[in-house]
């Protein structure tokens, strides 16, 4: 029996897969302290941030859905996969035969040897249920490593707000980033160096890859983001498709990264837990990467997100400026640090600045700092970057770790305010 997250993912919605990135207005602020004197655009179909969490992604599912219902489906749990497709890992020639028997025929097959990873994508026939058609198979093929094609959303939302820019600066480090695509012509952006992957070379610019791209390098006149001398390296997985972000294009993105020995990568995204994503994210950890993840905006009782909760990952969650955990941030093992998360100056795609909240945002600001110690991928020194990281961290909540806030609170100076950034324009 289907459960009730997926039962609610069966009524009508509409938003493309770009959309996730729209955020509430934040609390108590009908007209944002500095850079400009109006007021917020309007956005009535958000909610609040006091509000927002599980509910608020399933809102933005539903929509995505029932928009483009020929491309995304729901799986048991409500999660929103890839219509009609499964993936089978190293798939053997008896599973292959298997998958045939069933009608499954393959759509395509990709290797990634810089994951140790190979995967096979099949299409599900008209008539077979896609669900229905990886029970089937795995019944035939027992122990045979094979999942949805899972979709996975952005862990943040963007208000907009505009603002001057100016000239930025740029070093020798490098950061990864994977995300929607990122609008290298912005001011604080456009001398970031590094390079892009995905959409087949096109540039795709959006929302919360800006964002969080320019709180890992940006640099401009009263703005900084993390690591303002790194060379970024930014892979697109959405292009601006209602299907993108799959666990196929992340895990394509890690391998891209790997190969250009990225050795900080920050994925600010969420979804379910996946059998190829989680052995791409092991092999990526494995070969000593630190992959630096967003824990989500779910709330403190869901269920854990994926990849924050794979072991061996960075997993981040964000606080408001009174140190206090957000509201609707995931609680769990699976938080290893806290950085600023509420009230965060970003870069708007197009020109401007915005502001921003959620988890997404907190990421980049520990990505920025860890990349700063791990020039290269290694599994030694990575685990002493992260212990050398923890020196500086101020220990929040219950004394030592805890599932609130992790190790404690780092990254909290680099915080951009928006009215320090209009005390700052103003010199």
């Amino acid at each position: 029996m289907k459960s009730l997250l997926a039962l609610s993912l069966s009524a009508a919605f509409a938003l493309p897969a770009q959309a996730q990135l729209r955020l509430p207005q934040l609390p108590g602020v009908s007209r944002l302290p500095g850079l400009v004197d109006r007021a917020v655009p309007p956005l009535p179909e958000l909610l609040s941030a006091s509000t927002q969490g599980l509910d608020s992604r399933l809102a933005r599912l539903r929509e995505l859905l029932g928009r483009h219902p020929d491309l995304i489906e729901a799986d048991p749990r409500g999660e929103p996969i890839r219509r009609r497709e499964l993936v089978l890992l190293a798939p053997s020639e008896a599973a292959l035969a298997a998958a045939a028997a069933l009608g499954l025929a393959p759509l395509r097959e990709e290797a990634w040897p810089e994951l140790a990873l190979r995967a096979v994508v099949l299409r599900v026939p008209p008539g077979l249920d896609t669900a229905e058609a990886l029970d089937k198979l795995r019944a035939a093929q027992p122990g045979l490593q094979a999942d949805f094609n899972h979709l996975y959303a952005r862990s943040g939302e963007v208000a907009a707000l505009a603002g001057p820019a100016a000239a930025p600066r740029r070093g020798a480090l490098r950061v990864g980033l994977i995300d929607g695509g990122v609008d290298r012509r912005h001011a604080a952006l456009r001398n970031a160096g590094g390079a892009s992957f995905g959409c087949g070379g096109s540039a795709v610019p959006s929302e919360h890859g800006t964002a969080v791209a320019s709180l890992l390098v940006g640099s401009d006149r009263g703005f900084a983001g993390a690591a303002v001398k790194a060379e970024l390296f930014a892979a697109d997985v959405y292009c601006d498709r209602p299907d993108g972000g799959s666990a196929e294009e992340v895990v394509r993105a890690l391998a891209w990264l790997a190969r250009e020995r990225v050795a900080v990568i920050n994925v600010s995204l969420v979804g379910p837990s996946n059998r190829l994503l989680e052995q791409g994210v092991a092999a990526l950890v494995g070969r000593g990467h630190l992959l630096v993840a967003a824990v989500g905006n779910d709330g403190p009782a869901a269920p854990p997100l994926y990849p924050a909760s794979y072991a061996g990952v960075v997993g981040v969650t964000g606080v408001t400026p009174s140190r206090r955990v957000l509201p609707e941030a995931a609680q769990g093992p699976q938080v290893m640090w806290s950085a600023p998360g509420s009230d965060m100056a970003v870069a708007r795609s197009g020109g401007g600045y915005a502001i921003a909240r959620g988890t997404s945002f907190a990421a980049p600001l520990v990505a920025g700092l860890l990349a700063a110690e791990l020039r290269e991928p290694d599994v030694a020194a990575a685990a002493a970057a992260v212990e050398r990281l923890a020196s500086g961290a101020v220990d929040l909540g219950a004394s030592g770790r805890d599932p609130v806030y992790g190790r404690g609170l780092v990254a909290e100076d680099l915080r951009v305010l928006p009215e320090r950034l209009q005390a700052r324009q103003a010199r």
